[in-house]
């Protein structure tokens, strides 16, 4: 049986060593939205990592058989959650299937590439869970095909409150292989940051808004 607690701890640990999620409490990153952040996370860069990779594939599919074993189709969110998807379905062998942002403008206009038949039971692959948003509408594009989303699994977690809200509020169960808390643990380990930083991470995650705009 997988201990979630254990793997969370390694994966944040991986994550930080490859520096694929990197920490700077004292010089915020800026993100896209202009949001100020203490953390930015790049889990592309773990494809480049073959036992780190395999670590996470195993883990999904550890989880998929344990808590979701009546699934159908393992489906990634593109771009990001498209390669794990496939380790993950080859592992289970599995159909797999990847969901756009968004339709294409041309040709038959698919979110949805590969196949996803009414009523299947698909758990949706992401990297990254921030707000929420954009998994969810991954998973909503799966029950817009008619199919069902028995749930969202990613890699990591900021763990913001409007995306553990976000999730209570569709009822699609959410499972992380790591999070910023235990992240955070594992950072102070491994010496990327200090103790006396922890009060100031937690801060941004307790509220994004104000972080670095004082």
């Amino acid at each position: 049986m997988l201990n979630l607690d254990n793997i969370s701890l390694e994966i944040a640990s991986n994550l930080l060593q490859i520096e694929a999620v990197s920490l700077r409490p004292h010089q915020p990153f800026t993100w896209t939205s202009g949001m100020k952040s203490p953390i930015y996370c790049d889990n592309r860069l773990t494809m480049s990592y073959p036992e780190i990779r395999e670590r996470i594939a195993d883990s999904f599919a550890t989880i998929i058989r344990e808590l979701y074993p009546e699934t159908e189709v393992i489906a990634g969110t593109a771009t990001a959650g498209i390669p794990h998807a496939a380790w993950v379905a080859q592992k289970l062998n599995l159909p797999m299937a990847y969901i756009r942002d968004k339709a294409k403008g041309h040709g038959k206009e698919n979110q949805i590439e590969g196949i996803i038949k009414p009523g299947q039971k698909v758990i949706v692959i992401e990297d990254l869970i921030s707000t929420g948003g954009s998994s969810l509408k991954a998973a909503l594009a799966v029950k817009d095909a008619g199919a069902e989303p028995l749930a969202v699994l990613a890699i990591f977690s900021y763990q913001l409150d409007k995306a553990v809200k976000a999730f209570e509020d569709s009822g699609i169960p959410l499972q992380t292989l790591s999070n910023y808390t235990d992240l955070i643990e594992s950072a102070v380990k491994l010496g990327k940051i200090k103790e006396a930083d922890i009060s100031l991470l937690q801060s941004w995650r307790n509220d994004p808004s104000s972080f670095g705009n004082s």
